[in-house]
């Protein structure tokens, strides 16, 4: 199978996906504070501040499920338990954005979260339980020989 390239796209993708998802909410932001917008009464300055925390925040932690599936993809290991937990949230987030993308933005934006979803899916797939271990690509030691490895 091809993990490594798997691993290598997923990461080129999120990566180029975590600045786009900054310039989005900066957009947003500015929006916000040209209109002087409020939300049930709150003030505009906080909802701007909110709107660009958030993008930050979206911004740098792509870029970390980015760098996971980088080393990865160099080490050709799979990631640790909370490299793993963070591309298991980062593939929920997708999936529920993909959602939400269809009557917010149209067919084409879910499409682009649901490849990013099926790579982080295929990613963490791929180097699944013991991938990438010596012991799992080894034969086991205690079958009698020409016996079938255990599944």
């Amino acid at each position: 199978m091809a993990r490594r390239p798997i691993a290598l796209v997923t990461a080129g993708v999120l990566f180029l996906e975590a600045p786009a998802i900054v310039g989005l909410n900066a957009v947003m932001a500015r929006f916000v504070e040209a209109q002087s917008m409020s939300l049930d009464g709150l003030d505009p300055d906080h909802m701007v501040t909110g709107t660009w925390v958030l993008g930050i925040v979206s911004g740098l932690l792509l870029a970390l499920c980015a760098t996971v599936a980088l080393i990865a993809g160099i080490r050709d290991k799979r990631p640790g338990r909370a490299g793993r937990a963070l591309l298991i949230g980062c593939a929920v987030v997708h999936g529920l954005l993909g959602a939400v993308t269809v009557g917010l933005i149209g067919w084409g934006a879910f499409a682009f979260m649901t490849v990013v979803l099926g790579l982080i899916v295929l990613t963490l797939v791929a180097y699944g339980k013991g991938a990438g271990t010596p012991e799992a690509d080894a034969p086991d030691a205690d079958a009698p020989e020409g016996a079938p490895a255990p599944a």
